[in-house]
C-alpha cells in the first residue's frame, strides 16, 4: 500500500508541476512587459471620461482593466504565436525575450477561453462601448489569423494596430456614456501605427527569410524609421489639437527616432526601451487626467 500511495503522490506532484509550467508559459506568452499597452489605455479612457471619484472604480471599469491587463494579452499574443509558429522557428527573439509555441494543446484552449472572456466584459459595460470591444476582438484575431492575416499586408499591418486604442475608447464610452473625442482617438491610432512599425524592425530579417511582407520589410530599416518619425509627428499634432500638453508628451517620440538614428543605436536594442518609455508617458497622461477628477488639494 505504501508503494501505491507513493505512486499517487508522484502523479499528483507531476500534475501540479505540469499545471504550474503551463501557467508560467501562458504568463510569458502574454508578454508581461507589454501588458500596459492594452490596460494603460483603459486607465486613460476612464480618468478622462470621469466627472467624479465614483466614476473611477466601478464593476465596469474594474472588469475592463482586469480583462485587458491579462486575458486580452493571452488572446492577442496567443493567436499571434499559434499562427506564426513556422516563422517563429527561426526568430532569435523567441530564444530569450519571448517563448516559442511548439504545439502545446493547452495553448489554443487558453486562447479560446481568453477570447470568450470578452463577452463577460461586454455584459458589464454600457452597450455604447460594444462596437469598440467588437472591433478589438475582430482586429486581435484578424491581425494574425487567416484568411485576413493583416500582419502580412504592408500598411494594413500598421493600421490594424489601432486595436490597442480600442480598450481606451471602450472605457471612455462606458464612463462618459458618449463616444470619445475624435482628435485623441485619431492621435492614438497614429501612435499605435508608428509603434507597431518600429517594433517590426527587429523582425525584418526573420520575416524576409520566411517570405513575409510587412511595412518594415518593404521599406527597410532607414525608411521605416522615417515612416515612424512622420506618423509619430502626426500623432503628436492630433493630440495637440485636443490639449497642447498631451501633444508635448507625444512629441517625445519623433525626437527619439532622430536620436536613435543619429546615435547609431541598434533598433533591436532600442526597441526594448519602449515599454518603460511608453509606461512613463502613459502614466503622465493618466496622472494629469486624474488630477482633474481628484485635485491634489482635496487629499491634503
Amino acid at each position: 500500500m505504501s508503494g501505491e500511495h507513493s505512486t499517487i503522490g508522484d502523479d499528483d506532484s507531476k500534475g501540479d508541476t505540469d499545471f504550474r509550467d503551463a501557467l508560467a508559459y501562458l504568463l510569458a506568452l502574454s508578454r508581461p512587459r507589454f501588458w500596459l499597452y492594452l490596460a494603460g489605455p483603459v486607465m486613460v479612457g476612464v480618468v478622462y471620461a470621469a466627472d467624479a471619484r465614483g466614476d473611477l472604480v466601478t464593476p465596469a471599469t474594474v472588469s475592463l482593466f482586469a480583462y485587458f491587463l491579462l486575458p486580452a494579452n493571452v488572446y492577442l499574443y496567443g493567436v499571434n504565436d499559434v499562427f506564426d509558429a513556422p516563422i517563429d522557428a527561426a526568430n532569435p527573439k523567441k530564444e530569450d525575450r519571448e517563448v516559442r509555441y511548439r504545439g502545446q494543446r493547452f495553448v489554443p484552449l487558453a486562447v479560446a477561453v481568453s477570447g470568450i472572456g470578452l463577452l463577460g466584459v461586454a455584459a458589464l459595460v454600457d452597450p455604447i462601448a460594444w462596437p469598440w470591444l467588437a472591433g478589438f476582438g475582430l482586429l486581435a484575431t484578424a491581425y494574425s489569423a487567416p484568411p485576413l492575416r493583416f500582419k502580412t499586408t504592408p500598411l494594413l499591418d500598421s493600421l490594424s494596430n489601432g486595436l490597442y486604442v480600442l480598450p481606451g475608447a471602450a472605457a471612455y464610452a462606458t464612463v462618459a456614456g458618449s463616444q470619445p473625442p475624435l482628435w485623441p482617438l485619431l492621435g492614438g491610432v497614429l501612435w499605435t501605427m508608428a509603434m507597431h512599425t518600429f517594433s517590426a524592425i527587429p523582425d525584418v530579417e526573420p520575416d524576409r527569410a520566411a517570405g513575409i511582407d510587412t511595412t518594415a520589410t518593404v521599406l527597410g530599416e532607414t525608411r521605416t524609421l522615417a515612416y515612424c518619425f512622420v506618423v509619430w509627428t502626426l500623432a503628436a499634432a492630433a493630440f495637440a489639437v485636443a490639449d497642447l500638453r498631451a501633444g508635448a508628451v507625444l512629441a517625445l517620440y519623433p525626437l527619439l527616432v532622430v536620436a536613435i538614428w543619429l546615435s547609431n543605436v541598434a533598433t533591436d536594442r532600442a526597441y526594448w526601451w519602449y515599454p518603460a518609455i511608453n509606461g512613463l508617458a502613459g502614466a503622465g497622461l493618466t496622472m494629469w487626467g486624474l488630477a482633474q477628477v481628484v485635485p491634489p488639494s482635496s487629499l491634503v
